[in-house]
């Protein structure tokens, strides 16, 4: 009888019937395209509200403003946006995983009532690395993005014992919205490799690159083994030619070889944004932009949009409504704050914070595009 059992154990390992022992792998591209023949065209915001300078200020239970965030995503719907790629963190998973479950669910109620399906991020490397739960510092006067905070913070990614509950966090939100057909997709890690020269370079940890390039095949990992059934992504940013796949650099290999659907940020001229697009089209899988849009930059709606609805690429620029991000302002600012000026352009934004558009040029340009 022993004997039986164990070849009918070993039959079964060898048909590949045993679930459980087959890892969760990476979308064929076939699932892939079928998945995103069926969105229809995606153009979004990256989104924070004007009421909050970060991701904890947007997500902590004290500073949470369902109103204003129902106001705002009226204010996409109206032009015809029809995603958000929204940044979560770990701090507050950690602080009160219910709470935090709770108001992602009410988000996305609200998302859902204006037809808006969020793009959710895990985990970002860029701007302060060192993340305080609780009330925020207010922004600094004329400066872009000056109180935005990394997840994890470069405590957290120095210390492996913490990296269980990084992975705590990551297969609590994704058991908890993987089946939800509410959420687009996730974008696992935002810029991964981000130093932040000119702002924080100083403050981060010497060996951060390799620290990442070790942890992020693990969060598509953690990801995966929660149950995701929406697709996986983590976006390629620098350079801008990722094509052949053989000439890339460790992190982007990670990033696109791991990636369900490709996705990508071109803050250049249209001519680099669609150069970068051919570049990618060569991996046969969905391409979506998740973020653009630079005014000062040469990056703007009427010179990227017709180019991503020709191409079929979802296009997410950065910044819906002016707000305490202070992100209408330059990179720049880092150096040369606006305390005495206002800059001769807006370099994000589609909204001015009371709701009126800030270029209706730019409003009806995306309206007409989405109508179609």
């Amino acid at each position: 009888m022993k004997r039986l059992v164990l070849y009918a154990a070993l039959l079964t390992l060898a048909t590949g019937t045993i679930s459980a022992a087959e890892p969760p792998t990476r979308w064929s591209d076939q699932h892939a395209n079928e998945w995103y023949a069926k969105q229809g065209w995606l153009v979004g915001s990256n989104y924070l509200p004007a009421t909050a300078s970060n991701e904890l200020e947007m997500w902590q239970a004290d500073t949470f403003d369902p109103k204003r965030i129902d106001q705002e995503l009226a204010w996409a719907a109206s032009i015809g946006l029809n995603t958000m790629r929204v940044f979560l963190h770990d701090l507050p998973w950690q602080q009160d995983a219910k709470g935090f479950t709770q108001r992602i669910d009410q988000f996305l109620q609200i998302a859902n009532k204006h037809h808006i399906k969020p793009v959710f991020v895990l985990f970002d490397s860029c701007w302060d690395p060192a993340p305080r739960l609780g009330p925020q510092l207010p922004p600094r006067p004329g400066i872009h993005n000056s109180r935005w905070v990394q997840s994890p913070g470069a405590a957290a990614l120095e210390d492996p014992t913490q990296y269980p509950r990084l992975e705590a966090y990551v297969k609590g939100v994704v058991k908890a919205f993987g089946k939800d057909d509410r959420v687009l997709a996730w974008d696992v890690w935002n810029e991964p490799d981000n130093t932040n020269g000119g702002s924080y370079s100083s403050q981060e940890p010497a060996d951060k690159v390799r620290r990442v390039t070790t942890l992020l095949p693990q969060v598509f990992r953690w990801a995966r083994e929660a149950g995701a059934t929406q697709p996986l992504t983590s976006g390629v940013w620098k350079g801008g030619d990722w094509a052949p796949f053989e000439k890339l650099g460790p992190m982007e290999k990670i990033q696109l070889e791991n990636s369900d659907v490709i996705s990508f940020h071109s803050y250049e001229k249209p001519e680099e944004f669609e150069r970068r697009v051919k570049s990618l089209e060569t991996y046969h899988r969905p391409v979506i932009c998740t973020e653009y849009m630079a005014r000062g930059n040469g990056s703007t709606f009427e010179g990227t949009l017709p180019i991503a609805k020709r191409e079929h690429v979802a296009a997410i620029n950065w910044g819906l409504v002016a707000g305490k991000s202070q992100t209408f302002l330059p990179w720049d600012s880092w150096q040369h704050p606006y305390t005495d000026r206002e800059p001769a352009i807006w370099f994000h934004e589609i909204f001015r914070t009371d709701g009126e558009p800030y270029q209706r040029e730019e409003t009806e340009l995306i309206r007409r595009l989405t109508k179609h």
